[in-house]
C-alpha cells in the first residue's frame, strides 16, 4: 500500500494538521529536554527514562518492578538487571523487597537522584505548569482526553 501525504482539505482538517504540528514541535522540545538531562546527569537516554519512570510512578504511589521498567522500556530483562545495576552502583535507585510479594523487588529512587532529578528538570517542570495554570478545569479536561487518546494511538498493539 503506497502512503501518500495527507493534505488537508477543510477548516477542521486544517486545525487538525496545526495541532498535530504543534504536538511534533512538543515532541522536539521534550527530546531536546531530555538529552540535556542526560547529559547534566551524566547518564544515557534509557538510565533516564526509568528514573523518570520511577518519579511519575513514586507520584501516583505505585510501586515499581524491574518487569515494570523492562516493560515501559521495551527492553529485556537481561538488559533491565544491567540498567539497574548501572543505577544502584552510581546511587540512583535502590532495590528493596517488594512490601507485599516477599519474593518480589521493588526498585526506589535514592534521596540524592530525587534531588537531582528536580534540580535539572524542576526549572522545566514548573515553567510547563505555569502554562497549565493557565487554563481553567473544562479545557484541561480536554486536553488530558486528547493526550491520553494520542498516547494510546501511538502505543503499538499488544
Amino acid at each position: 500500500m503506497k502512503s501518500e501525504r495527507w493534505q488537508p482539505q477543510t477548516n477542521h482538517e486544517h486545525a487538525v494538521m496545526r495541532v498535530l504540528t504543534s504536538i511534533r514541535a512538543v515532541s522536539d522540545a521534550m527530546e531536546r529536554m531530555h538529552s540535556g538531562m542526560k547529559d547534566d546527569m551524566h547518564m544515557n537516554a534509557t538510565d533516564v527514562a526509568a528514573l523518570r519512570l520511577l518519579v511519575i510512578r513514586e507520584r501516583q504511589e505505585q510501586s515499581v518492578s524491574p518487569r515494570d521498567i523492562a516493560r515501559h522500556l521495551r527492553i529485556s530483562t537481561a538488559s533491565t538487571t544491567k540498567l539497574l545495576d548501572r543505577l544502584v552502583d552510581s546511587g540512583h535507585v535502590e532495590r528493596r523487597p517488594h512490601p507485599t510479594d516477599r519474593r518480589g523487588r521493588v526498585v526506589v529512587l535514592t534521596e540524592a537522584a530525587r534531588q537531582a532529578f528536580f534540580r535539572v528538570f524542576g526549572e522545566r517542570l514548573r515553567a510547563m505548569r505555569a502554562i497549565a495554570m493557565q487554563y481553567d478545569e473544562s479545557e484541561l479536561s480536554v486536553i488530558e482526553r486528547f493526550l491520553d487518546d494520542l498516547s494510546g494511538a501511538m502505543d503499538p498493539p499488544e
